[in-house]
């Protein structure tokens, strides 16, 4: 039988032993990014980082990394207004927030709030309608803070499978939970959702995970198997060498929107949905790559 003081003995070598196993390094997030219009201006940026109607922003702040994407719906269009600006407008006041350390790490709904509500009371006024998704790295705790509103998204990829991935939030088909603004007097015409009813997870990442977040462009031209045959390429942590892959993720993904004979997801959704539907859907791409890494100033 062990004595009291032997006893305690172990206990305080498990204790210590527990201890030095914690991973007390700060993490960060190596992120590159890639996109394209579907007016086929290739990888080109607008100002504000835009491809198409398509915005992102990356954010470094001393407790996080931050990270997001927003799709301007372009219906706002027929009616002579740029989706492009309230996406743009979306993800800079996100950004902004961000490097002001105006945000909680643990609540990026609360990101996403504080800045539609800022866009409502621009005194320039500002119209349109986009989803949101934002990624928040706690670099202290290891955890991963998501918030998604609408079809963007985001996965999470370890080992080489997808272990978290977002839920996409569709009204009915192809009409996705969005952000509006809507001119005055007709605002209950316009679909528009709160940003508390974005989806929001939480949980721990590992060095060595890749996140790839991105707007619907990506997902409904590329399911989950071939984003990870393109993540194979994927050879290092080096800023080069993700450019290079979310390089390839949007290319091929931009390749596959203008095949007229390819099943895409988007085309398999609307068959399920009663719709004969082929081919790839021609969209605005944005594809943000990161891989957790060991912060370094």
């Amino acid at each position: 039988m062990l004595s009291v003081l032997s006893y305690g003995r172990l206990v305080a070598r498990a204790v210590i032993g527990g201890l030095s196993q914690t991973d007390s390094r700060d993490y960060s997030l190596v992120t590159a990014s890639c996109g394209f219009g579907k007016d086929f201006r290739r990888g080109i940026l607008k100002k504000g980082m835009c491809y198409g109607d398509d915005a992102c922003f990356i954010a470094r702040h001393r407790s996080a990394d931050v990270l997001g994407v927003a799709d301007g719906v372009g219906g706002w269009r027929d009616y002579g207004v740029d989706p492009s600006q309230f996406s743009g407008t979306l993800m800079k006041t996100c950004e902004r927030l961000v490097k002001e350390g105006r945000f909680v790490p643990s609540n990026p709904v609360g990101v996403l709030t504080t800045s539609y509500y800022e866009l409502l009371q621009n005194k320039v006024p500002l119209l349109g309608s986009s989803t949101a998704c934002l990624v928040v790295l706690d670099r202290q705790s290891h955890r991963l803070h998501t918030a998604n509103l609408g079809d963007s998204g985001f996965l999470v990829v370890r080992g080489g499978e997808v272990v978290h991935r977002s839920d996409e939030q569709q009204h009915y088909f192809n009409t996705p939970f969005q952000l509006s603004i809507a001119p005055p007097g007709v605002e209950g015409a316009i679909l528009s959702d709160s940003p508390d009813a974005a989806d929001s997870s939480s949980f721990d990442v590992q060095l060595g995970d890749i996140i790839l977040t991105a707007t619907d462009g990506l997902f409904d031209n590329m399911p989950d198997y071939m984003i990870l045959q393109e993540l194979k390429k994927l050879k290092n942590t080096n800023y080069e060498s993700i450019q290079q892959t979310a390089r390839s993720i949007a290319e091929h993904a931009h390749v596959l929107a203008y095949d007229p004979n390819y099943m895409s997801p988007f085309a398999q959704f609307a068959c399920d949905n009663g719709l004969n539907v082929r081919g790839g859907k021609p969209d605005d791409i944005t594809v943000l790559l990161s891989i957790v890494a060991e912060y370094t100033d």
